[in-house]
């Protein structure tokens, strides 16, 4: 089946123009993404371990979305499908060892040939081979890789068209937002007829956490909760879980928690202090690199009102993926937990969304492409028509009628490639997260996928009950009660792959995407 057949028909949106000539009518777009920033690390979403004022603005004048997941939960795959609106196999961004190679558009791209002046700043990471470089930009200046926190070198193109590389001296959060606000400032000076799309990209939270100097005496050690699950065995979960690389209490390095630990806390006897001990050091790095974010977002948020252009502005602020903050007794993301599968992403246009909008409906950051196409009055169908999401925003606007919401999906799907990484050694798998339930196949194949190990791995299943198990520790995959719902769960996955040009595991002879 064609990819596109799963998309949902797109509302127009008659009151934003739709030809070019009529451009500089349509809203400004300011897109702020961050790297691995976990929701229950805004306090919009959970107020439990910090203090997000600035983002929280975005949140209480405009709408929070609280069922957003990630497609694949890792840097490379994520932006590719922000940008496009497609899937890991059809974008072919699988891993972080792929490069987005344009096989298909993204919404920058029609944004500026519809007229808008666009520009990007900060971390890409979507290759760094001359093909990978960001297309459909008047100005973008991004870093290597995942850059440096501080004095980050920066490559680009300027306002003329020349090739620019150098160091940028200063903390990277702060500089990358002077560098965005020094374009909004010189976009609205000299092109005032042009509406602006701004992607904003921080490096913060990634790892490995160094903070601003200004925010050092924030969420001293000792002081920050710990989640439920920080002490999670793993007991009952299949091999491949049980075998990842991303313990807080085994894996963090002496860079990461930025300290030797004693001998009294090495080995086994003593892993749950050392657990407890490394949680508190990398979450007062985390949050404190999270503090410098939510200062850059109000710095953004002043100016667009000291610009007077904040009610036809659109603010979007999300992460490209989730984050365990501990949770389960990890770091990192990769896996289909929850944790690492929601991402935050909230969204301000005071013109068109009621101030403390929350929506519950599920989506996914496919469905990110299309909301903003169709926010500025474009069709996403007919702008990207390989895209294969829908439209968010009649559940943001509140335009949604009881037949959009009673046919609105109940069920999302993800997929894993990067089998066995060289870091994390997390496992390729694919599964179903519906409103009630989780259903996930490790089936133990790289599939050639860029980064991934050749090593072959028995399948294993997990499943979990959501409304009777949120924190999803029992697996009862094999529970004989709940066969019946694993048969409907397995039903409709492959529905799911079908309807999105994806295919299910039958062994190692099953047909390979193309990976470029």
């Amino acid at each position: 089946m064609d990819p596109a057949a799963a998309t949902a028909a797109v509302p127009a949106t008659a009151a934003v123009p739709t030809t070019p000539g009529e451009s500089a009518k349509r809203p400004n777009i300011v897109f702020i993404l961050t790297d691995d920033h976990a929701a229950h690390a805004i306090s919009a979403y959970s107020g439990r371990i910090n203090a997000t004022p600035h983002l929280d603005r975005i949140a209480t004048e405009g709408a929070r979305l609280d069922s957003l997941y990630c497609t694949n939960s890792i840097c490379t795959p994520s932006r590719a499908s922000i940008l496009s609106g497609t899937y890991s196999h059809v974008n072919g961004a699988a891993t972080i060892y792929s490069g987005f190679d344009y096989r298909v558009r993204t919404f920058p791209q029609v944004l500026h040939d519809c007229g808008y002046r666009t520009a990007l700043f900060g971390k890409w990471h979507l290759g760094e081979a001359p093909q990978n470089d960001p297309q459909g930009f008047d100005e973008w200046r991004i870093y290597h890789g995942q850059g440096e926190y501080n004095d980050p070198v920066m490559y680009g193109v300027d306002a003329h068209g020349e090739r620019t590389e150098g160091t940028v001296p200063g903390y990277a959060t702060d500089t990358v937002t002077d560098i965005a606000l020094d374009f909004l400032d010189r976009s609205l000076a000299e092109h005032p007829e042009q509406p602006v799309c701004l992607l904003l990209h921080h490096k913060a939270p990634h790892r490995n956490w160094i903070p601003h100097p200004r925010h050092t005496e924030l969420y001293p050690a000792g002081s920050i909760p710990e989640p439920d699950t920080l002490y999670d065995t793993h007991e009952g979960r299949s091999r491949a879980v049980r075998g990842v690389r991303m313990s807080v209490a085994d894996d963090l390095l002496e860079t990461d928690i930025k300290t030797t630990t004693p001998p009294q806390l090495l080995g086994d006897q003593n892993r749950e202090a050392r657990l407890r001990r490394n949680y508190q050091l990398y979450m007062r790095d985390y949050l404190q690199t999270v503090q410098a974010v939510d200062d850059s977002t109000g710095r953004v948020l002043e100016a667009l009102e000291r610009h007077g252009i904040a009610e036809e502005t659109i603010v979007v602020y999300t992460s490209d993926q989730g984050f365990f903050l501990g949770d389960h007794g990890w770091y990192d993301k990769r896996l289909m937990f929850d944790e690492s599968l929601q991402m935050p992403m909230m969204v301000r246009w005071p013109a068109r969304i009621r101030p403390g909008a929350v929506v519950d409906q599920l989506a996914t950051n496919v469905d990110i492409a299309a909301t903003i196409l169709d926010a500025t009055g474009l069709d996403p169908q007919q702008e990207l028509p390989q895209q294969q999401g829908r439209s968010l925003l009649p559940l943001l606007d509140g335009r949604a009628d009881d037949d959009l919401l009673a046919a609105w999906p109940d069920a999302m799907y993800y997929r894993y490639w990067e089998h066995e990484d060289p870091s994390h050694d997390a496992p390729a798998h694919y599964g179903i997260r519906t409103t009630t339930h989780k259903l996930i196949h490790y089936y133990g194949d790289g599939m050639g996928a860029p980064g991934s190990s050749d090593a072959l791995r028995e399948p294993e299943w997990e499943m979990y009950d959501l409304v009777a198990d949120p924190a999803e520790l029992h697996n009862i995959a094999d529970d004989p009660a709940q066969a019946q719902v694993r048969a409907q769960l397995e039903k409709r996955l492959r529905t799911l792959q079908e309807q999105l040009g994806d295919r299910p595991y039958e062994g190692p002879d099953t047909p390979r995407p193309d990976w470029g």
